[in-house]
């Protein structure tokens, strides 16, 4: 950067809330909480949608697609950038009940076209807000499959998704999950023609659905309570049997040669002497001065709660990072009267006239965003027949982090 240039290495970096030096905000190396990603247990669920969701693309569409059986893996951030093409149609659909997490899907398009197309019943349709709007119901039909698919493991009681919401960018704009995650892709096809459907799946979300569809069961290691020892199969792996008792754990004959404590010294074996006749089995050595109470020679992780940091209490001053490098880019800022959801046909059916009755009261604020993210709330002026907003809360940082999921 010698030149006061920034690369898009460093740019992508920033956008993802990564600084350019590796570090995050907070002055530590990046990455998440290791998951483990089963790639052949998200196979099986998605190969469960494959028919489901071809049925509900051809009820939309009026078309006859088919689709080959999808393909999962595990991947990363730079492995998806290099599957997409540059300019892509993303829906950002992230999980909020039954488990949380980052959700998206992506498509190319050519493919986004061909739907909004068959949806519309026109040959060539504008690629505008409401075929965007098309696009969201699309992948919204996707996504009530795929719940009521995981609504049958009961896994995830109340099972939703935040309201899909479709946008056509850059692939380098899309916020794609970080560290790694899980990639399942569709291929569709249509009068011999194949389109892919990529749907990326944040770490943590992935892992849920693997375990349940019975994924990373070699991942997980149990201990029972300290009375009853470990596992089999952790016990067969340090050449024990199960439930040893504490003589056959230490060898057969221990005998009272051993100088162990008096049983009123709470149960300290306090050995001193050198092991007599007996082969102890789990190699202890003399003074070793092990409580009985303790596993012998057993590593026993050590297992803390997880602490979050208070996020009102956050130091500002680690926020700023390398801000200052992108102090002069533009962002879109917009103020929102309201909101509502409606049909497809509801929505051609409009003419001049309709009134559109929205989620907001009147004199209620509205919702100032950037980058369609809210960060605080005003009321409606007029300034020289122009409008304009007033500025009354600024959303805290824990408002403003909650309404990103």
């Amino acid at each position: 950067m010698s030149d006061g240039a920034i690369s898009q290495d460093e740019i992508d970096a920033l956008l993802s809330g990564v600084a350019v030096d590796g570090l995050n905000s907070s002055g530590h190396v990046s990455g998440g909480p290791s998951v483990h990603i089963d790639a052949e247990s998200l196979k099986t669920f998605a190969g469960n949608i494959k028919d489901p969701f071809v049925e509900k693309l051809n009820s939309m569409t009026g078309a006859s697609f088919t689709i080959n059986n999808p393909v999962a893996e595990v991947i990363e951030r730079d492995g998806l950038l290099s599957k997409i093409p540059e300019i892509v149609v993303s829906v950002t659909a992230d999980y909020s009940t039954g488990m949380t997490g980052d959700h998206l899907y992506v498509m190319s398009p050519e493919f986004a076209q061909k739907v909004v197309n068959l949806i519309t019943k026109e040959e060539n349709a504008d690629f505008d807000d409401m075929a965007l709007s098309c696009i969201s119901e699309f992948i919204q039909n996707h996504i009530g499959t795929e719940i009521q698919e995981l609504d049958k493991t009961g896994k995830f009681p109340g099972l939703a998704c935040n309201s899909p919401e479709a946008v056509s960018n850059p692939k380098a704009m899309i916020r794609i999950p970080q560290n790694q995650f899980a990639l399942i892709t569709y291929t569709v096809s249509l009068d011999g023609t194949d389109y892919n459907l990529w749907e990326a799946i944040g770490g943590q979300p992935a892992e849920q659905i693997c375990n349940a569809y019975g994924g990373n069961a070699g991942s997980l290691e149990s201990l029972d309570s300290i009375g009853g020892g470990m596992d089999a199969s952790a016990l067969g792996g340090m050449g024990m049997q199960p439930n040893m008792g504490m003589g056959q754990m230490m060898g057969g004959n221990m005998g009272m040669g051993m100088g162990m404590q008096q049983p009123n010294m709470g149960m300290g074996m306090g050995m001193q002497q050198p092991m007599m006749g007996g082969n102890m089995g789990m190699g202890m050595m003399p003074n070793m001065g092990m409580p009985m109470g303790q596993n012998m020679g057993m590593n026993v992780p050590n297992v803390q709660n997880l602490q979050y940091p208070n996020l009102q209490g956050t130091n500002m001053s680690q926020e700023q990072g390398n801000i200052n490098l992108i102090m002069d880019v533009s962002m879109e800022m917009t103020v929102e009267l309201g909101r509502t959801k409606k049909q497809i046909k509801d929505i051609l059916g409009m003419g001049e006239g309709t009134i559109i009755e929205l989620d907001k009261l009147a004199g209620e604020p509205v919702d100032i965003l950037v980058n369609h993210k809210p960060i605080a709330k005003g009321e409606v002026v007029v300034i020289d027949e122009n409008f304009g907003v007033r500025v009354t809360e600024i959303l805290s940082p824990l408002e403003r982090v909650s309404d990103l999921h």
